[in-house]
């Protein structure tokens, strides 16, 4: 039996593997990738793989996010695991207020990872919106909730976000890609790799120099949809503006065509009792025109009795 699943588990780590690198890649070269990672499966005379590696799926803007965030702050997303993991053994003996210390804090760690994400897809050159951003700390919510989920988002795989309620009903193939590999997790990026600075330690209270880089980076953000929310309504506020004068223009032009039509109509009705008179006349005329035809037809039948003159 052993023998036999060989093959197959060779397979699956084989295609986990090729998954680690795609998903580790910038989400809008996923495709072009993906379909090199295929020919080269092909050239190896690897069918079978190249079949599974062209079903891998692109991942949504925030599942890509928390796929570069498990890979670039492989440290800090341990820490708030096992803090997490820690929060839901000691959960059951605790009171309320205690529980809902805990759920601030819980809450405090996902919120400043998701900042984090939010700085760090921007370093790859990838803004997030409110919207992604959202879906991120969604995300990580569940995995702090939801050790299935923590399994789930330390492949590094995801294609999509999703949410957890911390009762492990999630379905996992709907959300990483090979799921068959779940214990693989994602090869984290070494500190300093590819230029980058060696990531700072996470704490509930950020240094006051990241805080104030990270606030100035949301406020350059919220500017800028604001800027564009702006624009979007005044063109909007042009084109109802528009659409008022032109419906006050039709309502003119349709008052104009309710009088007139009113005119017509009553031109209509009074054509009508001229038709139903002249036609009492013509009846009347008729009754005299038949007695004239009558009386010459009488007058001439006493002449012709007469004989000739």
């Amino acid at each position: 039996m052993a023998r036999t699943d060989e093959p197959e588990a060779a397979t699956t780590a084989a295609l986990a593997a090729v998954a680690d690198d795609l998903y580790a890649g910038p989400v809008e070269q996923f495709v072009p990738q993906r379909d090199a990672a295929v020919r080269a499966a092909k050239q190896d005379g690897d069918p079978g793989l190249a079949r599974d590696v062209g079903r891998l799926r692109k991942p949504s803007v925030a599942a890509w996010a928390v796929n570069l965030l498990v890979r670039v702050e492989a440290e800090q997303i341990d820490q708030v695991l096992a803090v997490a993991a820690s929060l839901r053994s000691a959960a059951e003996a605790l009171d309320g207020d205690e529980l809902r210390a805990l759920t601030r804090q819980r809450r405090q760690l996902t919120a400043a990872l998701a900042t984090t994400a939010r700085s760090r897809a921007r370093d790859e050159g990838t803004r997030l919106s409110e919207a992604v951003v959202e879906q991120v700390e969604d995300v990580l919510t569940a995995a702090m909730l939801d050790p299935v989920a923590a399994e789930v988002v330390l492949t590094g795989r995801l294609v999509r976000s999703f949410t957890s309620t911390g009762v492990s009903d999630l379905d996992v193939a709907a959300v990483v890609a090979v799921p068959e590999a779940l214990g693989m997790r994602a090869t984290p990026r070494a500190p300093g790799e590819d230029g980058e600075p060696t990531p700072p330690t996470l704490t509930l209270v950020p240094d006051d120099g990241r805080a104030r880089r990270e606030a100035e980076e949301a406020l350059e953000q919220a500017t800028e949809e604001l800027d564009a929310a702006r624009a979007e309504h005044e063109e909007v506020a042009t084109s109802v503006s528009r659409l008022d004068a032109r419906r006050l223009q039709l309502q003119g032009e349709a008052e104009e065509l309710r009088r007139r039509l009113a005119e017509l109509e009553d031109q209509v009705d009074r054509c009508d009792e001229e038709h139903e008179e002249a036609q009492d006349a013509l009846d009347d005329a008729r009754a005299v025109l038949d007695e004239a035809v009558r009386e010459q037809e009488r007058a001439r039948a006493a002449l012709d009795d007469l004989g000739p003159a």
